[in-house]
């Protein structure tokens, strides 16, 4: 039976922490479902077919280790995970305030569903301070992204901001 992970995020825009998470988790499962949250509350910059587009892109090379599947979802992620099949949520933490939020979102997530279990994923030291959020304000107040994003979205985001 094949090991199903699921890593869900807005990936708005993708960063290198993303793929860091990514690559290590194509090694604990036999396929990855990267969950592309359609969550407009968030008030996302790019477009939904954007961001799935751009995962999909960013993500070719890890076919070479699992399969890789990207659907978008919207609604409680336990319910997706059911419907994508996953028996793990894949997670990535950068600091303490990621772990008090993500202790009670699977906390929540188990009283939902006891089969399916979270796996969290250390940010490598490089991209812990990374969240797209922050990127998108650099980008917009003119800073150097280029560490923090694979080059394709560089650019991208860059026009998006006015500055490519």
């Amino acid at each position: 039976m094949a090991r199903v992970g699921l890593y869900p995020g807005t990936f708005d825009p993708m960063t290198n922490g993303h793929l860091d998470i990514m690559g290590r988790a194509v090694k604990l499962v036999d396929k990855l479902v990267i969950g592309v949250a359609i969550n407009l509350s968030k008030g996302p910059m790019f477009t939904l077919e954007e961001r799935v587009n751009t995962v999909r892109r960013e993500t070719e090379h890890l076919k070479q280790f699992a399969e890789i599947e990207i659907r978008p979802f919207e609604g409680l992620l336990m319910h997706f995970a059911r419907e994508v099949g996953a028996g793990i949520i894949i997670r990535g933490l950068r600091a303490v305030a990621d772990f008090e939020y993500e202790f009670q979102m699977t906390a929540m997530n188990q009283q939902l569903d006891r089969e399916i279990e979270t796996v969290f994923l250390m940010a490598d030291p490089r991209h812990q301070a990374v969240a797209s959020r922050l990127v998108k304000e650099i980008a917009k107040l003119g800073g150097d992204i280029h560490k923090f994003v694979p080059p394709g979205i560089e650019k991208e985001l860059l026009a998006k901001v006015g500055r490519g």
